[in-house]
């Protein structure tokens, strides 16, 4: 099973609870790094942290939640070597994992119910990266890091 850095705000943090159960139940480890109530909070450094984590290999993956999930799927991006991406449904799920390799999770919190979210997750977690044309692009798109 799979170790995964799972971090949101306070208005991702509801459907983050239910996720870290989810995936427990499923095997596999979880690094939940908060935030820790619905108290507001700031979200960047906690999806940043996740995004580190799975930079320096001490997670397969993440996911970040916030109330749509656009920010902190801006925040992780911001960490060199991550890919994350915004999947409210499960084409784009499927699609950010074959196409894009993406190893950062975003979603809205506000935006998806816990069946939906469940069904995002597993879908992410499935599908392998279809390499070939896709591997050429992505390897453009990280090359992008160095040009900034």
């Amino acid at each position: 099973m799979a170790r995964i850095a799972i971090g949101s705000d306070h208005a991702g943090f509801e459907l983050k609870q239910h996720l870290v159960g989810f995936l427990r139940q499923h095997g596999h480890e979880v690094d939940d790094q908060g935030t820790h109530s619905t108290e507001s909070v700031d979200y960047p450094e906690i999806c940043a942290g996740v995004a580190r984590t799975v930079r320096d290999g001490d997670a397969d993956w993440g996911i970040v939640i916030g109330g749509s999930g656009q920010g902190e799927q801006l925040a992780a991006n911001k960490v060199r070597g991550i890919r994350a991406a915004l999947c409210n449904c499960l084409y784009t799920a499927r699609m950010a994992r074959e196409h894009n390799d993406a190893n950062v999770l975003s979603m809205g919190g506000r935006v998806v119910g816990t069946g939906l979210a469940e069904e995002i997750v597993t879908t992410f977690a499935e599908t392998e990266f279809e390499g070939g044309r896709h591997q050429r692009r992505v390897d453009q798109i990280m090359a992008l890091e160095d040009d900034f």
